[in-house]
């Protein structure tokens, strides 16, 4: 608390870490110090989410073993390695029961990371509507930048340049086997229908 900065009441304080999703510990620390805390969690589908992950980690460790290698602890039975944290992150039906012990859904609102980047004011809009402000952002701060694959965003109010994500995002992904994309579907499967069944949405990762 004491690292928050200060604010009005009129105003909101977002702090965001992407690791506070999957901490055990996360949940009941934030509870503790706000139990009226509203969460925010974007969520991808978590095949292209574990080769983002892999792809970012290799461009910094070229020496680390392949994707499949870090995948599967026997990849001819299909048995999938939970314990590699790429892996592990995008079982967010696990993670999410740790939250739903001291967070009514009510107070979580998951963003659609494939939607953030195809229709990013629309996302957006259900963010505001959700901390229960006015629609500031708009379209009008959004334009798609084909290089990046990204929606960057606009300043309209000043004549500063647009803001971009960074140069660790974006890059093209490795490329990985059909087969192995197919299995890591099929072992996602059952938690993401758990996830759309316990948040009430769906996602469509197929």
């Amino acid at each position: 608390r004491s690292l928050m900065p200060r604010t009005l009441d009129s105003q909101i304080t977002v702090e965001k870490t992407p690791s506070y999703f999957v901490t055990k510990e996360a949940p009941r620390r934030i509870f503790n110090m706000s139990r009226d805390t509203k969460l925010i969690v974007v969520v991808r589908n978590p095949v292209t989410r574990a080769i983002s992950d892999y792809t970012q980690t290799l461009s910094k460790k070229p020496d680390i073993p392949t994707f499949e290698g870090l995948t599967f602890r026997n990849r001819s039975l299909g048995l999938v390695d939970t314990s590699w944290n790429a892996i592990r992150i995008g079982m967010y039906a696990v993670h999410l029961q740790s939250w739903l012990q001291y967070f009514p859904l009510s107070q979580i609102h998951f963003v659609s990371g494939e939607k953030l980047i195809t229709d990013p004011a629309g996302e957006m809009g259900k963010v505001q509507d959700f901390l229960g402000i006015k629609r500031v952002i708009t379209d009008k701060h959004f334009y798609f930048n084909k290089t990046k694959g990204f929606p960057c965003l606009k300043k309209l109010e000043s004549s500063g340049l647009p803001r971009c994500l960074g140069k660790s995002k974006g890059r093209t992904h490795v490329q990985i086997d059909p087969e192995v994309i197919e299995q890591l579907r099929d072992f996602y499967r059952p938690y993401n229908v758990k996830f759309y069944e316990t948040v009430g949405q769906d996602f469509r990762w197929e």
